[in-house]
This record gives C-alpha cells, structure tokens and sequence, in this order.
C-alpha cells in the first residue's frame, strides 16, 4: 500500500476536527447535596468561565442546580481534550480548566453546593485537562511548546510539585488530548493526537515526574481514554474510530487489543466502569456511544457499535461514568446538550435523563 502523506493528514485533521466541535434558570440542591447524583460542566466562556451543576429535574429532565463562577477565563470554543472538568478520587473537590486564563480552580464539594477554594497558574500556557490521585495533581498545557505539571492539593489550595514541570514527545505541534494518572499512582499518561503517540512518565513517591517514554498508538490519533481498576488503560482513537487497550510494564503502555473498530466514526471520548468490564467511547461523527467488553486479560471485544444516541446530528463529546457505576453521562456538542443513561448489570445502557440549552463552547463532564 502506498502511503499517501497527503490523503492522510486530511483524515486525521477531519477526525480531530469532529471532536473539537445556555441555562439560566436556578434550583435548591435536593436532599443529598452535590456529593451524590450530580452532573457538572464548564461553560469555557471567554467572558468569564464558569461551573454548571446539574441533578434530577421532573419528567426524566436534568434540572440546573447552581452555577459557579471560576473567576478564570475560557476560550468560548471546544479545547479537543477530555478531563476538563474533574472530580477527586475521593469526591471531595472538583477541578476545573480555565484555558483562557492559563489557571485551574479547585471547588470543594460540599452537601450544600460547592465553594471555590482557589485559582491556580497551570504551569504552562492553555490548559485542557486534569488530573487527580490521592491530593496529588497534574494538568496538561497545549500552548506552546506543550507540557504536564504536578501539584499537591492541600485542603483546595494547589503547591507546584519540584521536578514536576515535563515536556511531551516534541517541542509543539503534538496535539494532545488527556493526562491521566493511574489508579496505583505509579504512572502519569498524555495521548497525543497529531502524533499518535502514548507518552508516559514514571512518578516517584513525592510526586515528580521522570522523563517522558514515548509509544507509538496502536491505533490513529489517540485521543480520550480511562484506566480500569488494575491500570490498564482503554484508549479511544479518532481517526479510524477505534478502541485499543494496554498493560503497563512499569510505565510503558503494551499493546493487549489493538485498534478495535467502533463501526462508526470519530470515536474522540473514552469511558470506563468501575468495576473495569465495561468501556465505551463517545464517536463524534456519528452521535453514538459504542460498548465494548473487557475480559480479565484486558482484551476488547466490541458489544454494540452504537448502544446509544445523542440524537440526530447531537454530537458526542466528553463522556463520564458515576463512581457508583450506575449511570454514564455524555455532552452532545452540537446541539448543545447533556444526556445520562442508566448502566445495567451488563454494560447496555438505557436513556435516563438529559438537558438542552447549554452554552455553546461548553466543556468538560463529572458525575458523582
């Protein structure tokens, strides 16, 4: 086969592309606060970002329970990342990006609504994703030449980690997507979408960073995705719409299932459940949620290439399973809107409630 640099470069930028591309009105919390049943996103407003949450409405609606101010900036356009918003492991706090403002503001969750606690610089330029382990954080800056940085959350308030402050696999033009860390602490992962590339970085016990490792994606354009309970990590990929999946030797990414096909298009969103069976992904191209099996091996098996609909020409954006495992909530870009399903015992997913009239721009989704 020939390889066309052309043909290919069109592909992947239209995939990427896909991925990339309110309420005013305000309720009393319900009984049980924020901490349990509840949605949030950020209106990533160049005017003045801010955190939407939302809970059970009447009629299977999702009803809008506050709106926080993050007394940071957005860029009022979609960031081509997921992990914008983010709750702690234990649900505690909530991490927010404001890329336009190059800081991150922490919330405490608390039954009665969330309070900010601090605005903190990113560590690099454009902020589009976070992470948390155990107080310890770390945040992805695609502006300039691209980097990850660490922190220590002490009570809301962010205290840079030294030897933190890492590159990516080049000095720019990486495109990256995500940084996680992984649920045993050891590892920190950046997919990369322009260079379809894995990197990671070892984490010593006071939290800094190694250098990077570089891998090469099983599968074009890697883009969200979501580590099971034993640290594996469930990959979505854009370009050719497919999920693989890896193990870690030590801290490098080795390929168990490789480039599994969706059947649909622009799978940009990754998602996992808690007890690692289940993984979907979020397929922009064609406003669908795909479902597919883990076994205990790690290996993917594709269940149904579309288990679920954001409606006709909704989009798929980002995408996030409650750490009950009970409900998985997706943002449909386009139109823009938020739908959440119930999770059976076997990983299908039925329609449970859903909200319209978001702001456009909006990014980042947590549930709890």
């Amino acid at each position: 086969m020939t390889f066309n640099r052309r043909s290919f470069h069109r592909s992947l930028v239209a995939a990427a592309a896909l991925c990339i591309v309110g309420s005013t009105a305000f309720a009393t919390p319900e009984e049980g606060g924020m901490r349990a049943g509840k949605v949030f996103t950020s209106t990533n407003s160049a005017a003045g970002n801010e955190l939407l949450a939302y809970g059970s409405g009447p009629a299977g609606a999702l009803a809008l329970l506050a709106r926080y101010p993050t007394q940071g900036i957005g860029t009022s356009a979609g960031l081509g990342s997921q992990g914008a918003v983010q709750l702690s492991g234990d649900g505690r706090w909530l991490f927010v990006v404001n890329a336009g403002s190059n800081t991150v503001s922490t919330f405490a969750v608390r039954p009665v609504g969330l309070v900010l606690v601090s605005v903190h610089d990113s560590g690099g330029l454009h902020p589009i994703s976070i992470s948390e382990r155990d107080g310890l954080v770390y945040v992805l800056n695609d502006g300039g030449s691209g980097n990850v940085a660490g922190f220590r959350n002490d009570g809301g308030t962010l205290s840079t980690v030294a030897n933190s402050v890492r590159p990516l696999s080049a000095a720019g033009g990486t495109g990256p997507a995500q940084v996680s860390i992984s649920p045993d602490g050891d590892t920190l992962v950046v997919t990369e979408k322009t260079t379809s590339r894995i990197v990671s970085y070892a984490l010593a016990a006071d939290g800094s960073a190694g250098a990077p490792l570089v891998t090469a994606s099983a599968g074009i354009t890697p883009f969200g995705f979501a580590f099971d309970r034993r640290s594996r990590l469930i990959v979505s990929e854009a370009n050719q719409s497919t999920l693989s999946t890896y193990r870690l030797n030590g801290s490098t990414p080795v390929v168990i299932s490789a480039a599994v096909s969706t059947t649909q298009m622009a799978a940009c969103w990754a998602a996992v459940t808690p007890n690692g069976r289940y993984a979907y992904t979020g397929n922009a191209g064609t406003s669908s949620i795909s479902l597919f099996a883990i076994d205990l091996q790690g290996r993917a098996t594709l269940v149904a290439g579309a288990a679920a609909s954001t409606g006709s020409n909704g989009g798929a954006g980002d995408i996030a399973v409650a750490g009950h495992g009970r409900s998985l909530s997706i943002l449909a870009p386009r139109t823009p809107a938020i739908h959440s399903f119930t999770v059976a015992a076997d990983g299908t997913l039925a329609p449970a409630a859903s909200v319209t009239g978001l702001p456009t721009g909006v990014v980042g989704i947590a549930a709890n």
